[in-house]
């Protein structure tokens, strides 16, 4: 494994991600989120990805704009001039009215100054064409080792292990749909699991532990859920507000970044 991915393996450090860049504050998914969050000093963006009908990967959670944007629509039946001409800002406030969904170019071409950041890439458009546009973009912009994949759907998930080799972040058994049973199953190809916080004990942190796939929790956005989530175990915090799991960390000493930033 690649020196910025190792940290992952760290048993004496906890990571903080922001969860579609800083999504308690700002427009999610958005490039000022996203912003945010690298100013944060999180350890890893967590961003979703869909595809348009003009197959151009998109940074946005939901399939459809609905509720995000001032549009309606799939976002697989819209071209990416359609999605450019959305306002991806004003429904979280007045403030952000004009900010745009970006593609995962524009994404990419933000963070990959960050040399320390880690990248958690969720596939929302769950197709095995969104899958391969996505790795091809992020090859052309050498991310690829600083990336986690994810995705809730178990066949999904088995192809991007099985066809690109790359470290994948799944669900429980009960979270994932089309999950697969036994030695070879979804779990054989897991390199860690998202837990949330509504189901995380340390009983299941340990399950996961035992199956050699580290466990992350999401959203420990309050201090009562960061001291809850440590308590179990988790070995990485995926947060709305990350500010409570950073303070925390900071506290203990347990916190991996950098305190002079991140680049």
């Amino acid at each position: 494994m690649g020196k910025i991915i190792d940290r992952l393996l760290d048993k004496e450090r906890i990571l903080v991600a922001g969860h579609r860049g800083v999504g308690a504050f700002y427009p999610e998914n958005t490039l000022l989120s996203i912003q945010k969050a690298l100013e944060m000093n999180v350890d890893m963006i967590e961003f979703d990805m869909n595809l348009t009908k003009d197959k151009v990967v998109v940074i946005m959670h939901d399939r459809t704009v609905d509720r995000t944007t001032n549009g309606k629509g799939y976002i697989h039946d819209m071209t990416l001039k359609q999605i450019k001409e959305l306002d991806a800002g004003g429904k979280f406030g007045k403030a952000f009215e004009g900010l745009k969904v970006p593609t995962l170019r524009e994404f990419c071409e933000l963070v990959q100054p960050y040399e320390n950041i880690l990248l958690n890439a969720e596939i929302k458009e769950k197709t095995y064409e969104t899958v391969d546009l996505a790795m091809e973009v992020l090859k052309e912009y050498g991310l690829m080792h600083r990336c986690v994949f994810t995705c809730f759907d178990a066949f999904i998930a088995a192809y991007m292990y099985d066809s690109y080799g790359v470290r994948v972040q799944g669900f429980p058994k009960e979270k994932m749909e089309n999950f697969v049973d036994g030695e070879t199953g979804t779990y054989s190809k897991l390199f860690a699991v998202g837990i949330d916080m509504k189901i995380i004990t340390p009983e299941r942190v340990k399950e996961f532990e035992n199956l050699g796939i580290l466990p992350w929790s999401y959203c420990p956005d309050t201090d009562e859920l960061v001291y809850e989530s440590i308590r179990c175990g988790a070995r990485l915090m995926t947060c709305n507000n990350p500010l409570p799991a950073l303070k925390i960390l900071k506290e203990k000493g347990w916190h991996s970044q950098m305190l002079k930033g991140n680049r």
